[in-house]
């Protein structure tokens, strides 16, 4: 699973992984996230996953889970 925060300022590739840990300081969540490049994506969408600690994504179906 990766991680979606960008490490060392680096974009992240959009649609890379289908799986993605994200933490409460990416919140809101949406996909795909502001880290990540654009260029070859799809609109952007708000998730909610603060109540479940699950969502996915109804374009590229990336599913994202919350840290606990």
């Amino acid at each position: 699973m990766a991680s979606a925060t960008a490490r060392g300022g680096g974009l992240i590739q959009p649609n890379a992984e289908n799986r993605y840990e994200v933490s409460r300081a990416d919140l809101p969540l949406s996909c795909p996230m502001p880290g990540m490049q654009l260029w070859n994506s799809h609109p952007r969408v708000y998730l909610a996953i603060e109540k479940t600690g699950w969502a996915k994504c109804p374009y590229c179906s990336a599913e994202y889970f919350l840290e606990a």
